[in-house]
C-alpha cells in the first residue's frame, strides 16, 4: 500500500498531519470514496485528536460534492460509526482516528453497508487510486445532517448483557482521555456497576501519553491505582482502559495484574457459548491452546482465521460466527455486524464475574497455569523473510502451518512468529501446556535465532 499517497496503509489509512494527511488529501479521499462505493448516504465521525474536525469537514464537503448526503456523528469511538452505519442503513461510514498512534497523526478507518471493511483489495487501493489521480466521476449537491447516536447506541450494547444480572461490581474504567471516557458515561448509567472513572476528560494533546494499553509504559498508572487499593483492602473487582479510539480494551484483575487479551478471547468464548453451546468461535493463531480448550470444553466450534480484522469480518460472515477473538484485544461480535466493539467485552466480562461469583483473578489463573504463554516479543531484524526461512529450517521436524507467519507445534510446546506489515519487526508468540520453565527455556531459545 501507499503506492501513490504514503497515508494508505494495509487495512486502513493513516499518517503524520498535515504532511501526509491534510484537508486537501482528506477532501481528495471523500471524492474517491464516493466515487468507489457508488454510495449515496455515508455517516463520518472523529475521535478526539485535535485535527479530527477540520479533517472531517474537508472530507464531508468531498462527499456532498459528489452529491453523497452526509450524517455528521461528531466525537465519536470507531465502533459507533459501525454501529451507525448498519443500525441505520447507510451506504457507508468513515471514521476520522489514528487509534494508537501520537497526537501528530490521523487517519481514516471506512466501511461500505452493513458495516462491511474497506482495506487493500476490496476498495482501498482503488480509492487510494482514485483520490491521486483526481479524476472524479460523481458531482452533485449533498446535504450535511447532525445525529446523536448515542442513546441508540447505548440500547445498542444493552442487548449483549443483563444488567439484572450483573453485581455492583466497583470497577477502575481508563480512557487515557481518549473518546472511550463519553460512551462509558452515557451506557453506565444504565448498570448497576460501580465504575471509578480514570482520565474521562477527552484530550487530544494526550497530556498523558497516547492510550495504547497493550505497552507496558501505557499502563501503569492504571496498575499503580488498582495495587494502592488492593493494599489499602479497598480493592477493585476488575480494571479495564480503552485505547483511544476505543475499538480494543484491556483488562486487568484485583490486583492489578494484566491479562494477557489471549485469555480475555477463552473468558468471552466461555461466556457466549454458556449461552449457545454449539455456536462457532473465530479464533487467531499467534495463540490457541487455551481457545481450542475452551470452546471444545463448552461444546462450541472453533474455527483458525489469518489476523487482522477485515479477514476475521470475513470469515466470521462465512461461518456465521458468533463471536471471534484477536490476542491483540479485538473483539468481533456477530450480532455487532461482525465489527470488533471494546464497550461489549466490558459488560459480558461483569456479567461473568457475576454469575460466576469467583473473581477475574481466578477465571483467567486457571487458563494461565495449564497454557502459559510469553506475551508478544517484538524483535528488529534486517531481513523478515529470511528470518522466518531460517525458524522454519530450524525446526521443521515440527508440525509447521502458516496460515500467518510460521507457527510450529510439538506435543508440549509451540510458536507463532509473523513479521509486520509496516516494518523490520518480527513478533514471537510461545506457549506450553503448563510447563513455564520450558516456556522460559524455548522463549529465549527462538529469541536467540531470530536475533543472530
Amino acid at each position: 500500500m501507499g503506492q501513490f499517497l504514503p497515508c494508505f496503509k494495509a487495512y486502513d489509512v493513516r499518517g503524520k498531519v498535515p504532511a501526509e494527511l491534510n484537508e486537501d488529501v482528506a477532501y481528495a479521499i471523500g471524492r474517491a470514496y464516493a466515487d468507489e462505493t457508488g454510495a449515496k448516504r455515508v455517516c463520518v465521525g472523529y475521535d478526539i485528536r485535535l485535527s479530527g474536525p477540520s479533517l472531517a469537514r474537508a472530507l464531508s464537503q468531498a462527499l456532498n460534492d459528489a452529491g453523497v448526503d452526509v450524517v455528521d456523528l461528531g466525537m465519536v469511538g470507531t465502533e459507533m460509526v459501525y454501529f451507525a452505519t448498519g443500525h441505520y442503513g447507510f451506504d457507508g461510514g468513515v471514521m476520522i482516528t489514528a487509534s494508537h498512534n501520537p497526537p501528530e497523526y490521523n487517519g481514516m478507518k471506512m466501511v461500505r453497508a452493513e458495516s462491511r471493511p474497506i482495506s487493500g483489495d476490496s476498495g482501498l487501493l482503488e480509492i487510494e487510486r482514485r483520490a491521486f489521480e483526481k479524476r472524479w466521476e460523481r458531482s452533485g449537491k449533498g446535504s450535511t445532517t447532525q445525529l446523536d447516536a448515542y442513546p441508540d447506541f447505548v440500547r445498542h450494547l444493552l442487548k449483549f448483557g443483563d444488567p439484572a444480572s450483573m453485581e455492583p461490581l466497583r470497577i477502575l474504567a481508563s480512557a487515557g482521555n481518549g473518546a472511550a471516557g463519553v460512551a462509558m458515561n452515557a451506557l453506565a448509567r444504565h448498570l448497576p456497576l460501580r465504575i471509578e472513572p480514570h482520565l474521562f476528560e477527552p484530550d487530544g494533546s494526550f497530556p498523558n501519553g497516547v492510550p495504547n494499553p497493550i505497552l507496558e509504559e501505557s499502563r501503569q498508572g492504571v496498575e499503580r491505582l488498582m495495587r494502592e487499593a488492593h493494599g489499602r483492602g479497598e480493592p477493585f473487582d476488575f480494571g479495564v482502559a480503552w485505547d483511544g479510539d476505543y475499538d480494543r480494551c484491556f483488562f486487568f484483575d484485583e490486583t492489578g495484574a494484566f491479562i494477557e487479551g489471549y485469555y480475555i478471547v477463552g473468558l468471552l468464548a466461555q461466556a457466549l457459548l454458556a449461552e449457545s453451546p454449539d455456536h462457532t468461535i473465530i479464533y487467531d493463531p499467534r495463540l490457541i491452546w487455551n481457545t481450542l480448550d475452551v470452546v471444545q470444553r463448552m461444546g462450541g466450534r472453533a474455527v483458525i482465521c489469518k489476523s487482522g480484522h477485515a479477514f476475521i469480518k470475513e470469515k466470521m460472515r462465512a461461518e456465521n460466527a458468533t463471536y471471534g477473538g484477536e490476542m491483540s484485544a479485538h473483539h468481533y461480535f456477530r450480532d455487532n455486524w461482525f465489527c470488533d466493539s471494546g464497550m461489549i467485552p466490558l459488560m459480558l466480562i461483569a456479567q461473568l464475574v457475576s454469575k460466576s461469583g469467583q473473581s477475574l483473578g481466578t477465571l483467567v489463573g486457571e487458563m494461565i497455569e495449564r497454557f502459559p504463554c510469553s506475551g508478544e516479543i517484538n524483535s528488529h531484524v534486517a531481513d523478515v523473510q529470511g528470518t522466518l526461512r531460517k525458524v522454519e529450517e530450524r525446526y521443521s521436524d515440527g508440525k509447521i502451518d502458516k496460515i500467518d507467519g510460521l507457527s510450529v507445534e510439538y506435543d508440549r510446546w509451540r510458536f507463532n512468529l509473523r513479521g509486520s506489515n509496516t516494518e523490520p519487526v518480527i513478533r514471537l508468540n510461545v506457549e506450553t501446556r503448563g510447563d513455564r520453565d520450558l516456556l522460559r527455556e524455548k522463549t529465549e531459545e527462538v529469541l536467540a535465532l531470530v536475533r543472530s
